[in-house]
């Protein structure tokens, strides 16, 4: 006798959903960024919540700028500028121009875990560089493995009124071919020397304002003087223009050939005639007939 069959479902195991999403959930206990459900979940772009997501699991100091983010993502500038202007509507980021001890205007961006006014209102102080540890070996010894050290932004720059007129008339002028190339009084100052030096080998000044303005990036990553300093000082100095050749001395019009109405024979004369022999000939003709 075959056994009894029922056509009633199975009833559905306990706790296990009959829709939806099912998480397969895994303890993570490294490279993991805890994230917050109100802006996981934020009603709006995806894009919004994708960047805020990339911006909380970097590392503090690391660039979050428009280019840096465009760089990561494959959206263009547009949605990645207004991701970050809706994350700072929204309280979660906030852009500060802060000044820094040389006395420069940076943008530095804080970005909250939880929307300012439901948190700490100002951000946390940044952590002071700790001291570094003394080396044991000479300081004569150091400095003579080690090589020079890269001018610090903070160092005294030369006086801008002390340079060369024409220099500084030189740089000032950058901006009528490139509005972007506007520099300050103390970034001038610094690159006069390498403008003077320039000039004194004979480059014009028509010459370096087209070297300093052709082809540059569409964007600049850093302030325009370094682009400027960049170029003055990798481009190699041109060649001495060469001496002047002497006037040349002009030669003497070459007469064309003419045929001899006496000879028939060729020479050379401003105009038809004879040649010279009959010329002769004919001249002690004339003296025989009137002697």
């Amino acid at each position: 006798m075959a056994d009894p069959q029922s056509n009633a479902r199975l009833r559905a195991d306990a706790g296990a959903p009959t829709t939806g999403v099912i998480h397969v959930r895994t303890r993570l206990t490294a490279d993991f960024t805890v994230i917050s459900n109100a802006l996981a979940q934020r009603r709006g772009s995806a894009v919004t919540i994708g960047v805020a997501a990339y911006i909380a699991s970097l590392p503090d100091g690391s660039p979050v700028t428009i280019t840096a983010l465009c760089e990561h993502f494959s959206e263009g500038e547009i949605l990645i500028s207004r991701a970050l202007r809706e994350l700072e509507a929204a309280g979660y980021l906030e852009r500060r121009r802060e000044r820094t001890p040389t006395g420069q205007v940076r943008t530095r961006t804080y970005f909250y875990a939880v929307p300012r006014g439901e948190g700490p209102e100002d951000p946390p102080e940044l952590p002071k560089p700790r001291p570094r540890k003394r080396s044991t070996v000479p300081e004569t010894s150091r400095a003579a493995a080690s090589p020079p050290a890269p001018e610090e932004p903070g160092s005294p720059a030369p006086a801008l009124a002390d340079a060369d007129p024409e220099v500084v008339a030189l740089l000032t002028g950058l901006r009528r071919v490139d509005p972007r190339l506007v520099l300050s009084a103390q970034e001038a100052a610094r690159l006069t020397p390498a403008v003077a030096e320039w000039l004194a080998a004979g480059v014009g000044p028509r010459e370096i304002t087209e070297l300093l303005t052709v082809r540059l990036p569409d964007r600049f990553r850093a302030r325009p003087a370094s682009v400027l300093a960049f170029r003055l000082r990798e481009t190699p100095l041109p060649l001495p223009s060469p001496a002047p050749l002497p006037p040349s001395v002009e030669r003497p019009a070459v007469l064309p050939f003419q045929t001899c109405d006496g000879c028939e024979r060729a020479f050379r004369a401003p105009a038809p005639g004879h040649c010279r022999s009959c010329r002769d000939r004919l001249g002690e003709e004339h003296l025989r007939a009137a002697g």
